[in-house]
């Protein structure tokens, strides 16, 4: 039952007027950075009896006003929803305790501007999140994009900016060049914006829309929400580990890459659906692009000897397990495709926290300087092996659910290469990450380092990487809250 309502504009609004007030507080830096805590907290419990109504069969939706016939700033709130705006702002409550970990502990520069442009990204996500149609869409996109920038180049020295004009270039390039043309041909075809909710398999194109122009406007959509990171335009994201940390941990889990692969994901199930995607035949050519980015990320990631950049190629390719899922177009694929935008998150985060928290108790950035290091940090590099297990794909670590739906949608589809790559990840994935835990807790220190000088980092940052290690671990054992929002998703006979 779709219902008319106001509560949308809440998670919105907290989020909104969050930045407002840290800025206003920037004087009291404790009361400055509870606001975030507070903003999270309230942002998380108005989605909740969303979520409620959600699960019982409800969609929610709201115009917030009208431009013209067909085109509107709309919101709407349904299972795929539910699943991007709950983890976005669930994580910000954890992500703003490692902030002040990281960013006090490093005595960090212009700390207010950090914090605002950190809510304006959840605003941006939440606003991605709930968006009821692609023009919604798109602003948000946008917002999020703009408002990054600045933790991206945070640091504010050569190698700063010369990272964030690549991430600025490239993700406003590719939403002008693509996804814009991609919003138009779309109006044009179909004559309306608006997402077509509670049936997956349906799209909103009209029958008899030349599928010449179906096929532009679907790969412009691709090229053109390049947040997801789908090879070749995936460099922006290396390049981006120039930010903090914690910035980083937004990029990858949270805000960024989530809104890429969450936006590719909302076209395919709610502008074209799963009937003209596998009529026009759209869904086998991005299913294998996003194996090639999967197994060829996997690759680079083994050259990597700064945690940072293999953490960053390992999302390169982890993101394109999402596309992938969506993309195999069967119920198991979908399943674990779009059930893996909430476990890679948690687990995702947590290996960015665990890499922050090594820098700031060590300053080591190599791998291999870190042999030993397990010894004198073992809550951290604990909470890293078990999200390193999840990325493998070991149980019971929620990226087990993810992955054995994938390879069921795999050989539920009969794709031997799709197979192939989703097994070659998992071998690829523990070859890159296996020996950073070995040798962490097993290896001979380097010669050069001193493991007597160190010890964990605060516990701020301590606690929040360990809860969410631990969470993916809950998630693992527990799948179902995350399920049963994909199952409220109507259309096609889901497999659990």
């Amino acid at each position: 039952m779709i219902t008319n309502s106001a509560l949308l504009l809440i998670p919105l609004g907290i989020t909104m007027i969050a930045p407002l007030f840290v800025w206003i507080f920037r004087k009291n830096v404790n009361l400055r950075e509870s606001i975030s805590f507070v903003a999270a907290l309230l942002t998380f419990l108005s989605l909740i009896p969303i979520g409620l109504g959600v699960l019982k069969g409800n969609i929610y939706t709201y115009t917030l006003f009208k431009i013209l016939p067909g085109i509107n700033v709309k919101f709407c709130a349904d299972g795929l929803s539910l699943i991007f705006a709950i983890i976005s702002s669930f994580l910000w409550f954890f992500a703003t305790s490692y902030n002040i970990g990281y960013m006090r502990s490093l005595n960090e520069h212009a700390q207010t501007r950090y914090y605002i442009c950190f809510a304006i990204a959840i605003f941006g996500a939440q606003g991605v999140a709930l968006s009821g149609n692609v023009f919604t869409l798109y602003l948000f996109y946008e917002v999020i994009t703009i408002f990054t920038y600045p933790l991206v180049a945070h640091h504010q020295d050569e190698e700063a900016y010369t990272g964030a004009k690549k991430y600025i270039v490239y993700l406003m390039g590719t939403s002008k060049l693509f996804l814009l043309p991609a919003m138009i041909l779309t109006y044009v075809l179909a004559g309306t914006l608006d997402f077509r909710l509670g049936d997956i398999a349906k799209g909103i194109f009209p029958p008899g829309t030349n599928p010449i122009w179906i096929t532009i406007t679907y790969f412009l959509y691709i090229f053109g929400l390049a947040k997801a990171a789908i090879m070749p335009l995936h460099n922006w994201l290396p390049s981006a580990m120039v930010a903090p940390t914690p910035v980083s941990a937004l990029l990858h889990a949270v805000a960024v890459v989530k809104a890429g692969v969450f936006s590719i994901s909302r076209i395919i199930l709610s502008v074209f659906g799963l009937q003209a995607m596998n009529h026009f035949n759209l869904g086998i050519p991005t299913a294998y692009l996003a194996a090639f980015t999967i197994v060829t990320a996997s690759l680079i990631a083994l050259t990597k000897d700064d945690l940072k950049a293999r953490l960053a190629y390992s999302t390169v390719s982890q993101l394109s397990y999402i596309v992938l899922g969506v993309a195999m177009l069967s119920p198991f694929a979908v399943t674990g495709g779009l059930a893996h935008i909430a476990h890679h998150a948690f687990s995702k985060i947590t290996l960015f926290f665990a890499a922050g928290a090594i820098y700031v108790a060590t300053h080591l950035k190599k791998i291999s300087l870190m042999n030993g290091l397990g010894k004198k940090m073992p809550l951290t590099y604990t909470a890293f092996a078990l999200a390193s297990l999840s990325m493998i794909g070991v149980p019971p670590v929620c990226g087990f659910v993810s992955k054995w739906y994938l390879v069921n949608g795999a050989v539920d589809i009969n794709r031997v290469i799709l197979l192939i790559a989703l097994l070659a990840s998992t071998v690829l994935n523990a070859a890159y990450f296996g020996p950073i835990v070995y040798k962490g807790f097993f290896g001979k220190p380097h010669p050069d380092i001193n493991l007597d000088e160190y010890k964990e980092a605060p516990l701020t940052m301590v606690v929040p990487l360990t809860i969410t290690a631990l969470i993916s671990v809950l998630l693992g054992l527990y799948p179902d809250p995350f399920l049963n929002f994909i199952k409220t998703l109507g259309g096609v006979k889901w497999p659990f």
